[in-house]
């Protein structure tokens, strides 16, 4: 395994280093590093989404910590914890910091691809490295092209060298990473998932980033021209195609578990500043905005919403912890997605609707810069259009109706 020294990205200021990184153990020790780290990211929240300044003393915690390798496998010497605790580890940073909770959502994504796709060499070796502290980012979907599996990346072999050339958008965590993951099709057209170190000649990442909300996930260009790429760190994606996984699920439940952070923390913020700050509406005629009528209705209202869409990812986490404990059939991987399906349509819908929710309640002092509560709604807005959450009542409606499995990808 080559170390990851030499960086020719000329767009950053700062190399991610490679430090020691702790092996967790327990669920217990997971949410507990979970809590010590949104704690340690709630100083200076808003001045990072205001200036853009990116959290890599945070992530460096983040990996120090050892939650960047909870979801590797027992059998390669992780903890392999719940999918329920994963969950939320997630919905806790993102409670504080949801862009700081996306960072590392993809190294999660590919660890499941791995378990789904790789060699028990590749993924003894990969493995390997993110319980050593190495960080995986992606090489994301392709702007300009028909649909986000629409590939346009190519991956040739020359005189004996694989070599990758493309430009990847979308690309979250991979200005953080040791590991830069990225899809391309090969002179057949079939689809491979390359491994590339940072490093690697031809590689370049540019933050460029420009989304109104998620301001600092980096999640701008990868571009490659002719990157060399190791054999052994190729993983044949099409023979996937009809094997059943929970790679897709597993995925979205990350995706839901961000959302469902940005919900909680925008309702505790509305509460506080109902109670602390704002004025109440001179027809309620009361003395404080807590005692408006209308207002306590509504607050009443999301924490009944939020405390469902919980349930509800809590029980798809507990699905996918069944359904990984046995052999996956096309049913298995099918009652999985679909469970993560119905958790993300609600997480999805009170995330939007407390950000928004938040304003209103909180009155026209709350749109005052100083206070930041407008991050809520630009991240809610953002990070769910990831995918429509439309396309997962149809899902979940063929379901129940038409005992249809829903498609098999990482969006579903």
């Amino acid at each position: 395994m080559t170390s990851p020294i030499t960086l020719e990205d000329s767009d950053q200021d700062v190399a991610p280093a490679l430090h020691p990184a702790a092996v967790l153990s327990t669920d217990a020790e997971a949410l507990q590093a979970a809590h010590a780290l949104a704690e340690a990211a709630q100083t200076e929240v808003i001045l990072r989404d205001r200036e853009r300044r990116l959290p890599w003393e945070l992530v460096e915690r983040f990996t120090a910590s050892g939650l960047g390798s909870i979801a590797v496998p027992r059998a390669f010497g992780g903890p392999q914890l719940s999918y329920v605790t994963i969950a939320e580890v997630f919905r806790i940073i993102s409670a504080v910091d949801p862009a700081l909770g996306q960072i590392p959502q993809n190294q999660f994504g590919l660890l499941g691809l791995l378990q789904a796709g790789a060699s028990p060499e590749q993924q003894g070796r990969l493995f390997a490295s993110v319980l050593a502290g190495w960080r995986i980012g992606n090489g994301g979907p392709e702007r300009g092209s028909k649909h986000t599996l629409d590939i346009q990346a190519r991956l040739v072999k020359r005189d004996g060298r694989w070599l990758f050339s493309g430009e990847k958008f979308y690309s979250t965590g991979a200005l953080f990473a040791h590991w830069i993951a990225s899809k391309a099709l090969d002179e057949q057209g079939r689809p491979w998932l390359a491994f590339i170190q940072r490093g690697r000649a031809g590689l370049r990442i540019v933050n460029d980033w420009s989304g109104f909300g998620q301001r600092t996930t980096a999640s701008g260009t990868v571009l490659l021209n002719e990157v060399e790429v190791d054999e052994n760190n190729l993983i044949p994606l099409w023979p996937l195609a009809d094997k059943p996984s929970i790679q897709g699920a597993f995925s979205q439940l990350i995706q839901a578990a961000i959302d469902l952070g940005i919900a909680d923390g925008a309702l505790r913020d509305a509460v506080a500043f109902v109670r602390d700050k704002a004025r109440p509406w001179l027809d309620a005629k009361v003395e404080r905005a807590g005692d408006d009528l209308y207002v306590i209705a509504d607050v009443g209202r999301l924490q009944i919403e939020l405390h469902a869409a919980e349930a509800l990812l809590h029980k798809a986490g507990r699905v996918l912890d069944e359904v990984a404990a046995a052999p996956i059939d096309a049913d298995a991987a099918a009652r999985a997605s679909i469970a993560v399906a119905e958790a993300k349509a609600l997480t999805t819908e009170i995330s939007l609707t407390a950000s928004e929710k938040l304003l209103e309640l909180a009155g026209s002092r709350a749109t005052l810069a100083e206070f930041g509560l407008d991050r809520h709604w630009r991240n809610a807005r953002t990070h769910t259009l990831h995918d429509p959450v439309r396309w997962k009542y149809h899902a979940v409606g063929a379901w129940h109706l038409n005992q249809r499995h829903p498609a098999r990808h990482s969006w579903i």
